[in-house]
Protein backbone atom coordinates (compact mmCIF):
# COMPACT_ATOMS: atom_id res chain seq x y z
CA UNK A 1 0.00 0.00 0.00
CA UNK A 2 1.52 3.63 -1.09
CA UNK A 3 0.31 6.79 -0.66
CA UNK A 4 2.60 8.89 -2.68
CA UNK A 5 3.01 12.99 -3.10
CA UNK A 6 4.67 14.06 -6.11
CA UNK A 7 6.22 17.27 -6.11
CA UNK A 8 5.85 18.85 -9.78
CA UNK A 9 7.19 22.68 -11.20
CA UNK A 10 -15.71 18.14 -16.75
CA UNK A 11 -17.58 18.66 -17.92
CA UNK A 12 -19.94 19.24 -15.36
CA UNK A 13 -20.52 21.96 -12.84
CA UNK A 14 -20.70 20.75 -9.40
CA UNK A 15 -23.55 18.26 -10.20
CA UNK A 16 -25.46 19.78 -7.32
CA UNK A 17 -29.51 19.17 -8.17
CA UNK A 18 -30.30 22.76 -7.83
CA UNK A 19 -28.63 23.37 -11.39
CA UNK A 20 -30.85 25.00 -13.60
CA UNK A 21 -32.82 22.61 -16.59
CA UNK A 22 -32.81 24.59 -19.80
CA UNK A 23 -33.02 23.66 -23.44
CA UNK A 24 -29.52 23.52 -24.55
CA UNK A 25 -27.72 26.91 -24.91
CA UNK A 26 -26.02 28.08 -28.12
CA UNK A 27 -21.98 27.81 -27.93
CA UNK A 28 -20.26 30.97 -26.96
CA UNK A 29 -18.78 33.19 -29.88
CA UNK A 30 -15.55 35.22 -29.30
CA UNK A 31 -13.76 32.45 -26.80
CA UNK A 32 -11.47 34.23 -24.50
CA UNK A 33 -7.79 32.78 -23.95
CA UNK A 34 -8.36 31.00 -20.50
CA UNK A 35 -5.60 30.36 -18.31
CA UNK A 36 -2.69 28.93 -19.62
CA UNK A 37 -0.62 28.69 -16.87
CA UNK A 38 1.40 25.58 -15.86
CA UNK A 39 2.24 24.46 -19.50
CA UNK A 40 -1.55 24.46 -20.49
CA UNK A 41 -1.48 21.97 -23.79
CA UNK A 42 -4.97 20.75 -24.51
CA UNK A 43 -4.28 20.57 -27.91
CA UNK A 44 -0.77 18.75 -27.84
CA UNK A 45 0.41 17.17 -30.66
CA UNK A 46 3.38 15.11 -31.18
CA UNK A 47 5.76 14.67 -33.87
CA UNK A 48 7.01 11.47 -32.66
CA UNK A 49 3.80 9.98 -32.29
CA UNK A 50 1.19 9.21 -35.51
CA UNK A 51 -2.85 9.33 -35.04
CA UNK A 52 -5.52 8.03 -37.33
CA UNK A 53 -9.26 8.30 -36.43
CA UNK A 54 -10.97 4.80 -35.80
CA UNK A 55 -14.11 3.56 -35.63
CA UNK A 56 -15.49 -0.07 -33.68
CA UNK A 57 -18.69 -1.23 -32.74
CA UNK A 58 -19.76 -1.75 -28.99
CA UNK A 59 -21.89 -4.93 -28.47
CA UNK A 60 -25.22 -2.99 -28.77
CA UNK A 61 -23.64 -2.45 -32.49
CA UNK A 62 -22.70 1.05 -31.64
CA UNK A 63 -20.39 2.98 -33.44
CA UNK A 64 -17.85 4.38 -31.06
CA UNK A 65 -15.57 6.70 -32.86
CA UNK A 66 -11.72 6.83 -31.16
CA UNK A 67 -8.02 8.19 -32.04
CA UNK A 68 -5.58 5.50 -32.24
CA UNK A 69 -1.95 6.90 -31.76
CA UNK A 70 1.30 4.98 -32.49
CA UNK A 71 5.19 6.29 -31.44
CA UNK A 72 6.63 6.76 -34.65
CA UNK A 73 9.44 3.90 -34.10
CA UNK A 74 6.76 1.16 -32.83
CA UNK A 75 7.92 -2.31 -33.71
CA UNK A 76 5.02 -3.12 -35.33
CA UNK A 77 6.21 -6.84 -35.44
CA UNK A 78 6.29 -6.74 -31.93
CA UNK A 79 3.22 -7.19 -29.61
CA UNK A 80 3.31 -3.98 -27.91
CA UNK A 81 1.48 -2.62 -24.64
CA UNK A 82 -1.73 -0.56 -25.19
CA UNK A 83 -3.83 1.70 -23.31
CA UNK A 84 -7.03 3.43 -23.33
CA UNK A 85 -8.09 6.77 -22.37
CA UNK A 86 -11.70 8.27 -21.29
CA UNK A 87 -12.84 11.53 -21.49
CA UNK A 88 -14.16 13.84 -18.74
CA UNK A 89 -17.70 13.37 -18.25
CA UNK A 90 -20.05 14.94 -20.66
CA UNK A 91 -16.71 15.96 -22.67
CA UNK A 92 -15.19 14.73 -25.56
CA UNK A 93 -12.16 13.14 -26.67
CA UNK A 94 -10.33 16.08 -27.97
CA UNK A 95 -10.83 17.64 -24.12
CA UNK A 96 -8.08 16.08 -22.36
CA UNK A 97 -7.91 12.71 -23.33
CA UNK A 98 -6.47 13.04 -26.75
CA UNK A 99 -3.46 15.04 -24.38
CA UNK A 100 -3.35 11.85 -22.09
CA UNK A 101 -2.97 9.66 -25.48
CA UNK A 102 -0.46 11.77 -27.30
CA UNK A 103 1.80 11.77 -24.19
CA UNK A 104 1.77 8.01 -23.29
CA UNK A 105 2.38 7.31 -26.85
CA UNK A 106 5.59 9.01 -27.09
CA UNK A 107 6.20 7.01 -24.05
CA UNK A 108 5.75 3.75 -26.21
CA UNK A 109 2.18 2.87 -25.64
CA UNK A 110 -0.12 2.20 -28.42
CA UNK A 111 -2.95 4.48 -27.00
CA UNK A 112 -6.65 4.97 -27.96
CA UNK A 113 -8.86 8.12 -26.88
CA UNK A 114 -12.50 7.57 -27.16
CA UNK A 115 -15.76 9.34 -27.08
CA UNK A 116 -17.84 7.71 -25.41
CA UNK A 117 -21.33 6.85 -26.83
CA UNK A 118 -24.01 9.79 -27.06
CA UNK A 119 -20.98 12.54 -26.92
CA UNK A 120 -18.35 13.32 -29.55
CA UNK A 121 -18.34 11.96 -33.07
CA UNK A 122 -19.78 7.85 -31.37
CA UNK A 123 -23.37 6.95 -32.15
CA UNK A 124 -25.92 7.46 -29.39
CA UNK A 125 -29.48 9.19 -30.11
CA UNK A 126 -30.84 11.17 -28.07
CA UNK A 127 -27.39 13.52 -28.31
CA UNK A 128 -26.01 14.10 -24.57
CA UNK A 129 -27.63 10.99 -22.98
CA UNK A 130 -26.63 9.19 -20.02
CA UNK A 131 -25.75 5.72 -19.61
CA UNK A 132 -23.07 4.70 -17.65
CA UNK A 133 -23.60 0.82 -18.39
CA UNK A 134 -22.99 2.15 -21.91
CA UNK A 135 -20.37 4.19 -21.34
CA UNK A 136 -18.62 1.05 -19.38
CA UNK A 137 -19.79 -1.12 -22.41
CA UNK A 138 -17.16 0.93 -24.33
CA UNK A 139 -14.11 0.67 -22.63
CA UNK A 140 -14.23 -2.87 -22.77
CA UNK A 141 -14.96 -2.60 -26.91
CA UNK A 142 -11.92 -0.55 -26.89
CA UNK A 143 -10.39 -3.17 -25.37
CA UNK A 144 -11.96 -5.61 -28.32
CA UNK A 145 -10.50 -3.75 -30.70
CA UNK A 146 -6.97 -2.99 -29.55
CA UNK A 147 -6.85 -6.52 -28.36
CA UNK A 148 -7.06 -7.81 -32.52
CA UNK A 149 -4.40 -5.60 -33.54
CA UNK A 150 -1.40 -7.74 -34.65
CA UNK A 151 0.76 -4.88 -32.65
CA UNK A 152 -0.72 -4.71 -29.70
CA UNK A 153 -0.27 -7.64 -26.84
CA UNK A 154 -3.82 -8.21 -25.67
CA UNK A 155 -2.24 -9.59 -22.12
CA UNK A 156 -1.13 -6.14 -21.91
CA UNK A 157 -3.89 -3.23 -22.23
CA UNK A 158 -4.67 -1.08 -19.51
CA UNK A 159 -7.01 2.43 -18.98
CA UNK A 160 -6.86 5.80 -18.18
CA UNK A 161 -10.29 7.05 -16.92
CA UNK A 162 -10.60 11.13 -16.63
CA UNK A 163 -12.86 12.55 -14.54
CA UNK A 164 -16.69 11.35 -15.05
CA UNK A 165 -14.68 8.24 -16.90
CA UNK A 166 -12.47 7.48 -14.06
CA UNK A 167 -15.76 6.22 -12.52
CA UNK A 168 -16.62 4.42 -15.57
CA UNK A 169 -13.50 2.39 -16.21
CA UNK A 170 -14.14 1.11 -12.77
CA UNK A 171 -17.25 -0.33 -13.30
CA UNK A 172 -16.12 -1.42 -16.94
CA UNK A 173 -13.11 -3.67 -14.85
CA UNK A 174 -15.04 -5.17 -12.65
CA UNK A 175 -16.40 -7.08 -15.01
CA UNK A 176 -13.98 -7.23 -17.60
CA UNK A 177 -10.74 -8.93 -16.88
CA UNK A 178 -8.58 -8.18 -19.44
CA UNK A 179 -8.13 -4.81 -18.29
CA UNK A 180 -4.88 -5.21 -16.26
CA UNK A 181 -3.95 -2.04 -14.70
CA UNK A 182 -6.35 1.01 -13.84
CA UNK A 183 -5.43 4.63 -13.50
CA UNK A 184 -7.97 7.53 -12.76
CA UNK A 185 -7.64 10.95 -12.92
CA UNK A 186 -9.88 13.96 -10.61
CA UNK A 187 -11.77 11.15 -10.51
CA UNK A 188 -15.79 11.57 -10.07
CA UNK A 189 -17.80 9.11 -8.82
CA UNK A 190 -21.07 9.89 -10.96
CA UNK A 191 -23.20 8.19 -8.87
CA UNK A 192 -22.03 9.52 -5.89
CA UNK A 193 -21.96 13.43 -7.06
CA UNK A 194 -25.38 13.30 -8.67
CA UNK A 195 -26.87 11.38 -5.51
CA UNK A 196 -25.41 13.56 -2.48
CA UNK A 197 -23.69 16.20 -4.16
CA UNK A 198 -20.04 17.17 -3.29
CA UNK A 199 -19.22 16.62 0.23
CA UNK A 200 -22.54 14.58 0.73
CA UNK A 201 -24.17 18.19 0.21
CA UNK A 202 -27.86 17.18 -1.59
CA UNK A 203 -30.34 16.14 1.24
CA UNK A 204 -32.65 13.86 0.12
CA UNK A 205 -35.71 15.95 -0.08
CA UNK A 206 -33.92 18.02 -2.73
CA UNK A 207 -32.86 14.90 -4.77
CA UNK A 208 -36.17 14.04 -5.11
CA UNK A 209 -37.76 16.90 -6.18
CA UNK A 210 -34.91 16.40 -9.16
CA UNK A 211 -36.20 12.94 -9.76
CA UNK A 212 -39.87 14.71 -9.81
CA UNK A 213 -38.58 17.41 -12.34
CA UNK A 214 -37.42 14.70 -14.79
CA UNK A 215 -40.11 12.15 -14.56
CA UNK A 216 -42.88 14.94 -15.46
CA UNK A 217 -40.45 15.97 -18.21
CA UNK A 218 -40.66 12.65 -19.87
CA UNK A 219 -44.32 13.19 -20.53
CA UNK A 220 -43.32 16.17 -22.43
CA UNK A 221 -40.70 14.66 -24.74
CA UNK A 222 -42.41 11.67 -25.12
CA UNK A 223 -45.63 13.73 -26.60
CA UNK A 224 -42.96 15.46 -29.08
CA UNK A 225 -42.02 18.60 -26.43
CA UNK A 226 -38.41 20.47 -26.41
CA UNK A 227 -35.66 18.62 -24.41
CA UNK A 228 -34.51 19.69 -21.83
CA UNK A 229 -30.49 19.67 -20.83
CA UNK A 230 -29.60 19.95 -17.26
CA UNK A 231 -25.72 20.67 -15.40
CA UNK A 232 -22.52 20.77 -16.71
CA UNK A 233 -20.50 23.96 -17.54
CA UNK A 234 -22.69 27.03 -17.59
CA UNK A 235 -22.64 29.32 -20.92
CA UNK A 236 -21.90 32.62 -19.05
CA UNK A 237 -20.40 33.61 -15.48
CA UNK A 238 -21.54 36.44 -13.59
CA UNK A 239 -21.37 37.92 -10.76
CA UNK A 240 -23.06 34.47 -8.60
CA UNK A 241 -20.90 31.92 -10.42
CA UNK A 242 -18.94 30.09 -7.71
CA UNK A 243 -15.32 28.76 -7.83
CA UNK A 244 -16.34 25.53 -9.45
CA UNK A 245 -18.58 27.03 -12.13
CA UNK A 246 -15.51 28.87 -13.08
CA UNK A 247 -12.64 26.46 -12.82
CA UNK A 248 -14.68 24.31 -15.64
CA UNK A 249 -15.74 27.49 -17.48
CA UNK A 250 -11.81 28.47 -18.28
CA UNK A 251 -11.41 25.38 -19.80
CA UNK A 252 -14.75 24.30 -21.72
CA UNK A 253 -15.65 28.04 -22.30
CA UNK A 254 -12.12 29.03 -23.55
CA UNK A 255 -9.62 28.58 -26.10
CA UNK A 256 -8.27 26.33 -23.59
CA UNK A 257 -9.94 23.49 -23.94
CA UNK A 258 -12.87 24.30 -26.37
CA UNK A 259 -14.21 21.99 -28.69
CA UNK A 260 -17.17 22.61 -30.97
CA UNK A 261 -18.43 18.82 -30.27
CA UNK A 262 -19.44 19.27 -27.45
CA UNK A 263 -21.54 21.01 -24.76
CA UNK A 264 -20.89 19.19 -21.00
CA UNK A 265 -24.88 19.74 -20.41
CA UNK A 266 -26.47 15.79 -20.19
CA UNK A 267 -30.03 15.68 -20.91
CA UNK A 268 -32.29 15.99 -18.06
CA UNK A 269 -34.42 12.98 -18.12
CA UNK A 270 -31.54 10.78 -18.75
CA UNK A 271 -29.11 12.43 -16.12
CA UNK A 272 -31.19 10.72 -13.30
CA UNK A 273 -29.58 7.48 -14.50
CA UNK A 274 -26.40 8.25 -12.55
CA UNK A 275 -28.79 7.44 -9.14
CA UNK A 276 -28.59 3.63 -10.00
CA UNK A 277 -24.86 4.08 -10.61
CA UNK A 278 -22.39 2.55 -8.10
CA UNK A 279 -19.07 2.33 -9.32
CA UNK A 280 -17.77 1.35 -5.98
CA UNK A 281 -19.50 -1.50 -5.09
CA UNK A 282 -17.21 -4.43 -4.98
CA UNK A 283 -13.80 -2.38 -6.28
CA UNK A 284 -12.14 -4.83 -4.09
CA UNK A 285 -12.59 -7.23 -6.65
CA UNK A 286 -10.46 -5.85 -9.20
CA UNK A 287 -7.37 -6.92 -7.32
CA UNK A 288 -5.22 -8.41 -7.36
CA UNK A 289 -5.01 -6.20 -10.87
CA UNK A 290 -3.28 -2.77 -10.21
CA UNK A 291 -4.70 0.67 -9.92
CA UNK A 292 -3.60 4.42 -8.75
CA UNK A 293 -5.69 7.35 -8.52
CA UNK A 294 -4.47 10.47 -9.04
CA UNK A 295 -6.29 13.85 -8.00
CA UNK A 296 -5.26 17.02 -7.22
CA UNK A 297 -4.27 18.67 -3.70
CA UNK A 298 -6.99 21.22 -3.70
CA UNK A 299 -9.38 19.74 -6.31
CA UNK A 300 -13.00 20.05 -5.47
CA UNK A 301 -13.21 16.04 -6.31
CA UNK A 302 -10.72 14.62 -3.98
CA UNK A 303 -13.01 13.09 -1.72
CA UNK A 304 -14.01 10.49 -4.95
CA UNK A 305 -10.35 9.43 -5.80
CA UNK A 306 -9.65 9.13 -1.35
CA UNK A 307 -12.62 6.82 -1.13
CA UNK A 308 -11.91 4.54 -4.17
CA UNK A 309 -8.44 4.12 -2.44
CA UNK A 310 -9.88 3.39 0.79
CA UNK A 311 -12.23 0.67 -0.72
CA UNK A 312 -10.06 -0.71 -3.00
CA UNK A 313 -8.59 -4.30 -2.85
CA UNK A 314 -4.03 -4.63 -3.29
CA UNK A 315 -2.04 -3.45 -5.02
CA UNK A 316 -3.21 0.22 -5.41
CA UNK A 317 -1.70 4.01 -5.00
CA UNK A 318 -2.98 7.27 -4.31
CA UNK A 319 -1.19 10.48 -5.62
CA UNK A 320 -2.25 13.32 -4.78
CA UNK A 321 -0.15 16.34 -6.76
CA UNK A 322 0.76 19.30 -4.48
CA UNK A 323 -1.36 22.87 -5.60
CA UNK A 324 -3.66 21.12 -8.44
CA UNK A 325 -7.00 21.61 -8.57
CA UNK A 326 -9.70 19.28 -10.86
CA UNK A 327 -9.56 20.73 -13.74
CA UNK A 328 -5.38 21.79 -13.51
CA UNK A 329 -5.24 18.04 -13.78
CA UNK A 330 -7.20 17.96 -17.70
CA UNK A 331 -4.26 19.86 -19.68
CA UNK A 332 -1.60 21.65 -17.32
CA UNK A 333 1.19 19.51 -18.19
CA UNK A 334 3.90 20.80 -15.90
CA UNK A 335 1.27 19.48 -13.24
CA UNK A 336 0.30 16.09 -14.78
CA UNK A 337 2.02 13.59 -13.31
CA UNK A 338 2.98 11.37 -17.04
CA UNK A 339 6.25 9.95 -15.16
CA UNK A 340 4.20 8.40 -12.45
CA UNK A 341 1.74 7.17 -15.24
CA UNK A 342 4.37 5.95 -17.40
CA UNK A 343 6.12 4.05 -14.03
CA UNK A 344 2.88 2.71 -13.15
CA UNK A 345 2.12 1.32 -16.40
CA UNK A 346 5.31 0.00 -17.51
CA UNK A 347 5.70 -1.68 -14.08
CA UNK A 348 2.36 -3.37 -14.24
CA UNK A 349 2.10 -4.23 -17.97
CA UNK A 350 5.03 -5.91 -18.59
Amino acid sequence: MRKTIVFLGLLISSFSMTAACSPLASPARNLALGDRSNGADNFYTSDRVTMQKVTLKNQYKMTVTGNLFIPKDLNRNAKNPALIVGHPMGAVKEQSANLYATKMAEQGFVTLSLDLSFWGESDGQPRNAVSPDIYAEDFSAAVDYLGTQPFVDRERIGAIGICGSGSFVISAAKIDPRMKAIATVSMYDMGAASRNGLRHSVPLEQRKKFLEEAAQQRYVEFTGGETRYTSGTPEQLDENSNAIEREFYDFYRTSRGHSPNTTTHPTLTSSVKFMNFYPFTDIETISPRPMIFITGENAHSREFSEDAYRLAGQPKELVIVPGAGHVDLYDRVNLIPFDTLTTFFRDNLK
